[in-house]
């Protein structure tokens, strides 16, 4: 069984707080937050990907 998270030697990914660009919600992100480029919670990502 392996853990969850892990799989095949790979590490779980990092976080970084950010806050979202949306709602001002803090939240994580698995990617290194950028100045000039929005951050999204999970939340408001949803709607901005079914835009799409």
């Amino acid at each position: 069984m392996r853990s969850r998270g892990s799989y095949r030697g790979f590490r779980p990914r990092q976080m970084h707080k950010a806050i979202c660009s949306d709602c001002g919600k803090e939240c994580e992100v698995p990617f290194r937050p950028t100045e000039g480029r929005p951050v999204y919670c999970r939340e408001c990502w949803e709607r901005h990907r079914k835009r799409y």
